[in-house]
């Protein structure tokens, strides 16, 4: 399949009001996916306006959606992480003069569809899971060679699994007697494994959950980004971050209020020098879709955007 599906971007709305402060500005879509934010960007910014968009996603950056903005001066594109946001941004002599920085964060609703991507353990595919299947190993490739202890620490720590330890040595056991290359294969192994569900939710869920974040160094990468822009953003620029699960708004949260307060000092130290005071203000509390969203995108439900802007 070639991944040209259609993509509703999750609160579409909220993001570009809350980003877009001037629309002669200089914008980047951290995550183009499958240009949703990209192409609302580009309508909402005057003939002046400037869009990068990024995407880690082979897939994405071959897109019809992709090609079509392509044609519009305005778009650039590039195939990457953005923790490469700023080289990027160099080589365009962009560095602190981006407006706003949108990052829609996770993976993709194109990629859980297609079932050759493997991330889904709804359809059986190879047991892939790397956003950029142009390097690093697969999630099948992982499982092969990690340790019990440390698979289990990745299940507990990412996946927030309360059977981790099990999971593990299930796992650790099958693969002696058969590699685990398929989405079906390690779905049905969890399932044997945990018998109590939790509501509404696969027992595989949490597991898969885990492993991608693993293979991809979701957090890793999402705690890289948000200190780079610090010094990408111009005075009065904005990051908007969507998040759909809670350790990727723990991060964001959290950098967002220890940014905007500043460094705590220890009492009876000097007043702060510039250095030490706040470089962000946080914009308005956490955003969730409405309910008339989440009807119409079930994707939406567990989303949450979080917005400053750089003092």
């Amino acid at each position: 399949m070639s991944g040209d599906i259609l993509h509703k971007p999750v609160l579409l709305g909220e993001a570009l009001s809350g980003l877009i402060r001037q629309t002669d500005g200089v914008y980047i879509d951290g995550t183009f996916g499958r240009g949703g934010h990209s192409g609302a960007i580009l309508q909402t910014l005057s003939a002046k306006g400037k869009l990068l968009a990024i995407d880690k996603d082979v897939d994405a950056v071959n897109s019809s959606q992709a090609k079509k903005l392509l044609t519009d001066t305005r778009f650039g594109l590039a195939h990457g992480s953005f923790t490469q946001m700023g080289e990027m941004l160099g080589q365009r002599q962009w560095l602190g003069e981006v407006d706003g920085i949108l990052l829609d964060l996770g993976v993709s609703s194109p990629q859980l569809d297609v079932a050759e991507r493997g991330f889904s353990f709804m359809k059986d595919g190879p047991l892939d899971m790397r956003m950029d299947t142009t390097q690093g190993e697969s999630a099948a490739q992982w499982l092969a060679r990690v340790r019990e202890t440390d698979l289990c620490k990745v299940l507990r720590d990412y996946g927030e699994e309360k059977f981790a330890r099990k999971i593990a040595a299930g796992i650790i056991f099958q693969r002696e007697e058969r590699p685990i290359e398929t989405t079906s294969q390690l779905a049905k192994l969890i399932e044997n494994i945990v018998t109590r569900r939790e509501p509404g939710k696969h027992p595989a869920t949490r597991t898969f959950q885990a492993i991608r974040i693993k293979v991809n160094r979701e957090l890793d990468d999402v705690e890289e980004v948000l200190v780079d822009s610090v010094s990408l953003l111009k005075k009065g620029g904005r990051l908007a971050v969507i998040s759909f699960h809670s350790l990727e708004d723990r991060i964001v949260k959290r950098f967002m209020r220890e940014k905007s307060r500043g460094p705590v000092a220890p009492r009876n130290l000097p007043i702060p020098t510039d250095s030490q005071l706040p470089v962000f203000k946080c914009i308005g509390k956490a955003i969730k879709a409405s309910v008339e969203e989440v009807a119409s995108n079930v994707r939406s439900r567990s989303a949450v955007l979080r917005i400053a802007e750089k003092l």
